[in-house]
């Protein structure tokens, strides 16, 4: 199978991800706020720590697998489903993720894009 390729590795434990996550998190407030933007504006915008512990495995897994983006929408719903699967805790931010109709919108979808 074809999705196969987009191996997931456990590199960390959840508990590690969502630190790093948190740390980029609140780099990416920082920032925003040195820029002058308003925190009640664009707070809403940013991916939750869980969103960005799946889309920066979702880049590791399509980084190891040698493509920008699966070939197809359904390759990309199985390697996020694959996310779901090998890290539960992650299940209901990817399951809305998949529906589009977390915060972050379908934004992070390389169908979107």
């Amino acid at each position: 199978m074809e999705t196969e390729r987009y191996e997931l590795t456990r590199r960390a434990s959840l508990e590690v991800l969502r630190a790093e996550a948190q740390d980029e998190r609140e780099t990416m407030i920082y920032g925003r706020a040195r820029r002058g933007e308003d925190p009640w504006r664009f707070m809403q915008e940013l991916p939750t720590v869980d969103e960005l512990v799946v889309l920066l495995m979702r880049a590791e897994a399509l980084e190891r697998g040698g493509d920008e983006a699966p070939s197809s929408g359904e390759h990309d719903a199985q390697l996020m489903r694959r996310i779901a699967t090998e890290y539960p805790p992650l299940g209901p931010t990817v399951w809305t993720m998949l529906a589009g109709k977390s915060r972050f919108g379908d934004r992070w979808d390389a169908r979107t894009a």
